[in-house]
């Protein structure tokens, strides 16, 4: 986590979490979503626009990958100066990239091995690694299939639905959030 984070969490603790303002597809790209937005949905409905718009400024997406975590019930979060926003996670808090040696790395750049893979009801190919779950990217489904033939890796099949709860994390903190309101 960045230096200026950790000092403006130390100055103001006592900011209000977000809530719903940022998602990460499939494909490992952020999503703003402002109010409007919001009001089609949640991030992982199937309503058109309800994912919000791309983020391309490289400057800010770097840093939300530089203060990308998780807190201890598996909520992930982008820790932004004194503000801990929540993110939406379409499936998987990383998703991986595969070199040609199958080393797999995160959209936030970091690098990781490869302890289990896996492949759910839809076909949807995930790795379980030293960081945790992701799923792949699809343009390196074909790296998966290398490798599974190579026999460095073996497929074990797995439904999507108990992926959150096998390996701790919440898809939704924001619908979670909404639950648990009085």
């Amino acid at each position: 986590m960045d230096d200026i984070v950790k000092q403006a969490m130390a100055k103001w603790p006592d900011v209000p979490d977000c809530y719903g303002w940022l998602g990460l597809d499939s494909r490992g790209q952020w999503h703003m979503r402002d109010d409007r937005v919001q009001s089609l949905g949640l991030f992982q409905s199937e309503v058109p626009g309800a994912k919000g718009s791309v983020l391309k400024h490289e400057k800010l997406v770097a840093f939300i990958h530089r203060n990308y975590a998780a807190d201890e019930q598996g909520r992930w979060f982008f820790q932004n100066g004194p503000q801990r926003v929540y993110v939406e996670l379409e499936l998987t808090p990383y998703v991986w990239r595969l070199d040609d040696q199958y080393t797999p790395t995160a959209q936030t750049g970091e690098i990781t091995r490869v302890r289990a893979c896996l492949m759910d009801e839809t076909g949807r190919v995930y790795l379980e690694t030293e960081l945790g779950l992701g799923l792949v990217h699809s343009m390196d489904v074909g790296h998966v299939a290398d490798a599974l033939e190579q026999g460095l890796w073996k497929l074990v099949d797995c439904e999507s639905k108990d992926l959150p709860n096998q390996y701790g994390f919440v898809i939704s903190p924001q619908a979670v959030a909404k639950a648990s309101k009085p």
